[in-house]
């Protein structure tokens, strides 16, 4: 059984549970402060009062309201949910986030230049970026006339424009 995993970088945190979200519930449902229990063993170990009790399904909307920059992704094909807690800069760390998103952008054009083929999340797991991450700069590379998507998002592929 797969267990959960946290990874701490300069920029996030992540934190990848195995399993997705049960029932009807969605990432925008948990933004609104729905919840739903993922986890009755731990439910009963509060109702024994073993773990201590804060609010049953108040976790989340505990984290978003103290860090509202957090993203969830509920990857239902990988049966993945991951919390993406995005860190503060530092000061004075704009001009390197800046050269950094550069360099990140040239490195997906590269790839979709060698492979246009791949997904999104195939750049994400070779350039060991977030999807989110991924997301936006790909927005970014859209958005400013460099890149398009050509036919759909599984048998399309990646067309860079010079």
């Amino acid at each position: 059984m797969l267990s959960e995993s946290i990874f701490i970088f300069d920029n996030r945190i992540e934190i990848i549970s195995p399993g997705t979200l049960p029932n009807n519930l969605t990432v925008e449902k948990i933004r609104n402060g729905n919840s739903n229990i993922r986890n009755p063993v731990l439910v009963s170990f509060i109702a024994k009062g073993l773990l201590p009790y804060r609010g049953l399904g108040s976790g989340i909307k505990r984290a978003l309201e103290d860090w509202p920059d957090i993203d969830f992704i509920d990857d239902r094909e990988g049966g993945l949910f991951t919390a993406t807690i995005h860190r503060n800069q530092r000061e004075g760390s704009e001009k390197s986030s800046e050269k950094s998103s550069e360099k990140s952008s040239e490195k997906i054009i590269t790839l979709m230049k060698e492979e246009p083929e791949l997904s999104a999340k195939e750049i994400g797991v070779r350039l060991d970026m977030t999807p989110r991450a991924i997301e936006k700069q790909i927005a970014a590379l859209k958005k400013s006339g460099k890149i398009q998507r050509v036919g759909p998002a599984k048998g399309g592929h990646w067309e860079v424009m010079d």
